[in-house]
């Protein structure tokens, strides 16, 4: 009788394990990151760390009925980079609060002990800081710590990773449906003004590109073939820092700045009071005081870099966001770059109701302006 019991169970044990090894590899999901390295992450993933705080943008329109549920952990930068949108989550979401906040990995005194303690499935990092993290043998840490580690970009090479980086975090978020959503719209918007922008060929602007104008006492942060740079050329510009800033981020000398004799001018500011509570920067983001944000740009273009060129004079100066440069909703940016380089040619493009849309689709918090100003009297 145990005899014939035992080879009962025998016989069911062989015959349900393809069906084990069916489940196990259903449990488990090969991504490819942005860098073109392969892991092998197993699902559904249930606690994941943002290594940058600008991914939880991503997040927020991936899960917008529960931001916070997969996340175990994240870097601060969200808070003290953007401190508007951080408040205005927190009101939302006040659990935000709660979650864990870490350096960067490139500052010395990142906490893997911590990190590791937190148990994450996924550790998720810009690709910028892929030298850094290998450098400093953060990288074998994680490797040993059995940390799986996933690349996105939507900064260094935004025309080309954006999209893809939202489909792999689409991926890891166990949403791939509202990634594709997110992905066609962001398209239909760059489409028009690409579109438009190939079949008119219109004179592009010579465009000057400040970066965190008045939050350093230096000028002029800028950037080269990259990022906000990278954006004004896809939004019917030149951008001048091309031509000394040969990476993606640089400074130019005052006397650069006059001598390029730009036609336009855009500095990007956010709610920077946690680096310089009295600089002169334009605080920008939702819900900002655009009146006060003009006074701090017309500030901002009486410096000697700016005070003699006609385009400060004139008001060709504009001042927009500094997030958009590492963020999912970059396209927006670049709508409001084409219609202060060309007005004519986009008048029919609004930039604002783009923005109002896109937070009633994929967001869980209300749209408020205040992400751009100008001083041109132009519509």
């Amino acid at each position: 009788m145990r005899r014939r019991r035992f080879l009962q169970v025998a016989t069911l044990l062989t015959l349900s394990s393809p069906l084990r090894s069916l489940r196990a590899q259903a449990d488990t999901q090969t991504v490819t990151d942005i860098v073109g390295r392969t892991v092998t992450l197993r699902y559904p993933l249930r606690r994941i760390f943002l290594a940058e705080g600008n991914l939880f943008y991503t997040v927020a329109a991936l899960n917008p009925r529960a931001p916070m549920e997969r996340l175990v952990g994240w870097r601060d930068n969200f808070r003290t980079a953007d401190l508007d949108s951080y408040r205005l989550y927190l009101r939302h979401f006040p659990e935000l609060a709660q979650l864990p906040t870490f350096a960067g990995v490139q500052q010395m005194q990142f906490d893997l002990e911590r990190l590791i303690a937190l148990r994450p499935e996924v550790m998720l990092l810009n690709a910028n800081t892929r030298s850094a993290l290998e450098a400093s043998g953060l990288m074998a840490k994680l490797t040993a710590a059995n940390i799986p580690v996933v690349f996105v970009d939507m900064s260094i090479g935004l025309m080309n990773n954006s999209a893809r980086s939202i489909a792999i975090m689409g991926q890891l978020f166990d949403n791939p449906q509202s990634a594709d959503s997110l992905i066609r719209f962001r398209q239909r918007h760059l489409d028009t003004i690409l579109d438009t922008l190939a079949k008119r060929s219109p004179p592009r602007p010579r465009v000057m590109m400040e970066r965190a104008a008045g939050l350093y006492d230096d000028c002029c942060l800028s950037w080269g073939n990259g990022n906000y740079g990278e954006m004004v050329n896809i939004a019917g510009g030149f951008n001048l820092a091309q031509r000394h800033i040969h990476g993606v981020y640089g400074s130019l000398s005052q006397e650069t700045v006059i001598a390029s004799r730009p036609d336009k001018i855009v500095v990007t500011g956010s709610n920077w009071s946690h680096y310089s509570p009295s600089g002169d920067w334009v605080n920008l983001g939702p819900g900002a005081d655009l009146a006060l944000a003009k006074t701090r740009l017309e500030k901002l273009m009486r410096r000697p870099a700016y005070r003699t060129l006609a385009a400060a004079k004139s008001g060709k100066a504009y001042a927009i966001w500094h997030p958009f440069y590492d963020h999912p909703f970059n396209f927006v940016a670049i709508e409001r770059l084409a219609t202060w380089f060309h007005p004519s040619l986009f008048a029919g493009v609004d930039p604002e109701a783009t923005f109002a849309e896109l937070f009633a689709r994929f967001l869980p918090i209300p749209y408020q302006p205040g992400y751009w100003v100008s001083l041109d009297a132009e519509p």
